[in-house]
């Protein structure tokens, strides 16, 4: 798995991160059935675009999100806490998709929605304390492919990105969450819909 890491920056392509923190399997979703779970996601889910507080200021993220998952597995970030609404048909038939191949059997999932190259998530890491000291989260990509930057916090020199294909499962481990940080961008180039899915373990 380690050389299916496609990892790249402006300069053109660049040494993958270490296996231990990062796995890349594309196409782990064919391309319809890609397709029908963006659509069903669209249409279904009760998605929300939280207020938080960026640099001082009051805006609302520039994404649009919604939390599902086991009963009392609640979640909090961005200065929110969420309950999960129940897990769905379609969920469940992810995650038991995702499970074997992450060897990890996850009781959450967040959804996220990108409209289009304006939304995008700012440098950010997956540290909250709900998620134990080494959270593993399964990353799960559908529609238009965007890129995935990640930097190390200490020395932001050390820096990577990959592309998220459609159908494609990025699996984040180890210590990853408390000495890097990930961000998608926005974009100028014109964008489709996408949806993100990590799935994640509330202890």
């Amino acid at each position: 798995m380690a050389n299916q890491l496609s990892f790249f920056t402006d300069a053109g392509q660049s040494a993958g991160l270490p296996k231990e923190l990062l796995e890349y399997i594309p196409a782990v979703f064919s391309g319809q059935e890609s397709a029908l779970y963006l659509q069903r996601f669209i249409d279904t889910i009760p998605w929300e675009q939280t207020p938080i507080m960026m640099y001082g200021k009051p805006m609302l993220t520039p994404r649009l999100t919604a939390w599902f998952g086991d009963t009392g597995k609640s979640y909090a970030y961005t200065g929110n806490r969420f309950n999960p609404y129940p897990w769905t048909d379609d969920l469940i038939a992810i995650k038991k998709r995702l499970e074997p191949l992450a060897g990890v059997v996850y009781n959450s999932v967040l959804l996220n929605y990108y409209r289009d190259g304006n939304d995008s998530v700012a440098w950010h890491a997956d540290d909250e304390q709900e998620l134990g000291p080494q959270p593993h989260i399964a990353s799960v990509s559908f529609g238009q492919v965007r890129r995935f930057d990640i930097r190390n916090k200490a020395d932001h020199q050390q820096k990577y990105a990959i592309k998220l294909e459609n159908g494609s499962l990025l699996l984040m481990k180890g210590s990853l969450q408390h000495e890097w940080e990930h961000r998608i961008p926005k974009s100028t180039t014109p964008m489709g819909a996408r949806i993100n899915l990590t799935f994640r373990v509330i202890k």
